[in-house]
C-alpha cells in the first residue's frame, strides 16, 4: 500500500510534467506570408513563405504583434505607390500547415478571373521581427 501511495503520484506527476514540456518545442520555427487585397484594385499581391526569425508564438498560439507584420506590408506596397491596401498575414509553426493555407488562399483567387495575382520577391521585402 505505501507504494502505491508513493509512486502512484510519482508518476502521475511526472507524466504531466512531460506533457507540458513537449507540448511546444522550444526553438520552434514560425513560418508566415502577407496577402494584400483592395476593393478599388484587381490585383492582389502576395508574399511568400517566410521563416520568422527569432519569433515564438504565444501559449494561446498567437503570433506576438502580428498586426505589425501586416503593417510592414502596407508600407512596403505604399511605399511602392499602391494605397489603401489591406494586409493581412497568415502564420503556423507547422510549414505543412501553412503551405496548405497558402494553396488554399491563391488557388481561390487564381479561380476568381477578375482579380490578378502578383507576386513578392523575398528579395524584394521580408518580415523583420518588430522591435
Amino acid at each position: 500500500m505505501k507504494f502505491v501511495k508513493i509512486v502512484l503520484p510519482a508518476i502521475v506527476m511526472l507524466c504531466m510534467l512531460s506533457s507540458f514540456s513537449f507540448s511546444k518545442k522550444a526553438n520552434q520555427a514560425v513560418y508566415a506570408f502577407g496577402i494584400s487585397a483592395s476593393f478599388t484594385d484587381s490585383v492582389v499581391y502576395y508574399t511568400e513563405i517566410q521563416e520568422l526569425d527569432s519569433v515564438k508564438l504565444t501559449q494561446e498560439g498567437f503570433l506576438p504583434k502580428r498586426e505589425q507584420y501586416s503593417y510592414q506590408l502596407k508600407s512596403y506596397l505604399e511605399n511602392k505607390g499602391e494605397t489603401n491596401r489591406t494586409c493581412m498575414i497568415y502564420f503556423s509553426d507547422s510549414k505543412k500547415k501553412i503551405t496548405k493555407e497558402f494553396e488554399k488562399l491563391s488557388d481561390k483567387y487564381k479561380k476568381n478571373k477578375s482579380v490578378s495575382l502578383q507576386k513578392i520577391e523575398k528579395k524584394d521585402f521580408q518580415f523583420t521581427k518588430p522591435e
